[in-house]
């Protein structure tokens, strides 16, 4: 069986992206690592480079006028993705926010294996933690999707959807198998000052120049207290995340007992904790 693990990035040390330890979090279980780097204003493809020779650049820029819900993000996703080598059976995706715990690595390879002769599993589903303001806490509300596919058969059909959430193949959604493991993403984690960074440069990607100016001022810092749910984190991260939470250099206090909902909210947030059913939610797959 042979793996390919892709992701793509850009400005990756201007904006504080956890991207190497992305990368580490899958390189054991890949056999090559593509990487689409963005043409960047920092050390981003040096960094890159520096992962070991799993890893395989491809070079990009980004076309700035791809604004409509964030599309150019699943363009330079399809860049790695036909980048792969034809040999792979599964293509292990990752973005440079998040990464998978150690502990998961025998679960995926396991079912990677298992499906690999069932041409009928075009992928497999993750469940998701999404860690906000300190590595100590994790969205819970509805604000924050639960599941998400991270591994695709290689098959040229399948392209990354909208803004490179999720896949589909031929337009329609990708049949695939609940696995036990999960993605830790980290893209609420940072120094409110590259989070301000980042929302800006995010926002780029979806908005004009006129309307992030109206919106955000780069001198500012991130206000991490604008959320309406957190839950404290119980478990642990994955090694290559350790350093990371050493060296946090930010107070992040928000009181989880504390809820910003409106009634209706407040009501949904109520049914799903007590059923675990989440009303109305998007499902970018198909559980066989």
């Amino acid at each position: 069986m042979f793996v390919s693990g892709f992701t793509f990035i850009k400005n990756a040390v201007k904006l504080d992206y956890p991207v190497a330890e992305a990368i580490k979090s899958i390189l054991p279980l890949v056999d090559e690592m593509i990487v689409a780097v963005g043409e960047s204003e920092d050390t981003t493809r040096a960094l890159i480079d520096s992962l070991g020779p799993k890893i395989k650049i491809i070079d990009t820029v980004w076309d700035d006028s791809l604004r409509k819900g964030g599309e150019v993000l699943a363009v330079e996703t399809n860049k790695a993705l036909d980048s792969i080598s034809e040999q792979a059976d599964w293509c292990i995706y990752i973005q440079g926010d998040e990464c998978v715990h150690e502990k998961y690595h025998l679960e995926i390879l396991e079912k990677m294996k298992k499906h690999q002769n069932n041409k009928r599993v075009e992928g497999l589903l993750f469940d998701y933690a999404h860690f906000y303001g300190s590595y100590d806490y994790i969205g819970d509300s509805r604000t924050w999707y639960r599941k998400e596919i991270r591994v695709i058969r290689n098959d040229p059909k399948i392209r990354s959807y909208r803004d490179a959430q999720g896949f589909r193949k031929n337009g329609k959604k990708l049949n695939v198998k609940q696995i036990q493991a999960e993605i830790f993403h980290y893209g609420w984690v940072r120094h409110p000052k590259y989070q301000m960074a980042k929302q800006i440069e995010a926002h780029k990607l979806w908005h004009s120049d006129d309307y992030i100016a109206e919106r955000f001022d780069p001198d500012e810092e991130f206000d991490y207290s604008e959320i309406d749910s957190i839950k404290p984190f119980k478990g642990t991260h994955p090694a290559v995340m350790q350093s990371r939470i050493d060296h946090m250099n930010w107070k992040f206090d928000k009181d989880p007992q504390v809820k910003s909902f409106n009634l209706k909210l407040k009501l949904l947030y109520a049914i799903e904790k007590w059923t675990g059913i989440r009303i109305g939610e998007y499902k970018n797959y198909k559980i066989i």
